[in-house]
């Protein structure tokens, strides 16, 4: 392990029981991701990418196997502390956005460094430069459901880099977006991959996110069944 990995994963197993029936979601997966990666995983239905997002992320648990984040083993985490710790080193983008609807714009993107106990004049001046990198100042004051879903999606971007985590965890952001929407959002999201260094980890079906991906890992049956640069998806 180096000071440049963000992520160590090994041996990464999950397996579910489903009525008396085990699932294997995740079959003994070792991974590394470095320090300011743009990277998407992919594969068809049921290739366990989502569970092994949430494994890496702390989400879930794994029935075997040890993951580090920055250094820390945050499989041997639990409760208070695992919380914490994702709270402080980990912005997820949810494909539902997960705004908070009775909040405002600047609300929702300064709530994680509340929790953290940033002071107020800090938080504000924070929210105000992501929303204006991610090109929705003038919304601070809006309420979510006065954004269209290319703006609140946005909004989910600036919360998830906000508090400069060690890494931002998307799982099909583009989801609920037109083609075009899409295409701008990633477009953005990996130029302030470029200007900030910070790492980013998609999980995807979608060939937008895959074509501005920098480095694409493949999973077929619980398995890492290759790797490819984006022209080799195409």
């Amino acid at each position: 392990m180096t000071d440049n990995n963000v992520i160590v994963a090994k041996g990464i197993v999950k397996t579910y029981d489903d009525s008396g029936v085990p699932v294997h979601a995740v079959r003994g997966i070792d991974y590394t991701l470095e320090k300011g990666e743009f990277t998407a995983i992919i594969g068809p239905s049921g290739s366990g990418k989502t569970t092994f997002l949430n494994v890496l992320a702390g989400l879930d648990t794994p029935t075997e196997g040890k993951v580090w984040l920055s250094g820390n083993l945050i499989s041997d985490m639990s409760g208070k502390e695992l919380s914490d710790f994702r709270r402080d080193h980990i912005g997820f983008i949810f494909q539902a956005y997960n705004l908070f609807p009775v909040l405002t714009v600047e609300e929702n993107v300064e709530y994680v460094m509340l929790l953290q106990g940033v002071p107020h004049a800090e938080r504000h001046n924070r929210v105000m430069n992501i929303l204006e990198k991610v090109g929705i100042a003038e919304y601070a004051g809006r309420l979510p459901m006065q954004l269209s879903g290319g703006q609140q999606q946005r909004v989910a971007v600036a919360r998830a880099m906000v508090s400069r985590p060690s890494l931002v965890i998307a799982d099909e952001p583009t989801a609920n977006l037109d083609s075009k929407t899409s295409g701008a959002l990633l477009d953005m999201m990996r130029q302030l991959n470029e200007d900030t260094g910070m790492t980013f980890l998609f999980s995807t079906h979608d060939e937008i996110v895959m074509r501005r991906a920098r480095k694409i890992v493949i999973l077929r049956d619980g398995k890492i069944d290759g790797k490819a640069s984006p022209e080799e998806i195409k």
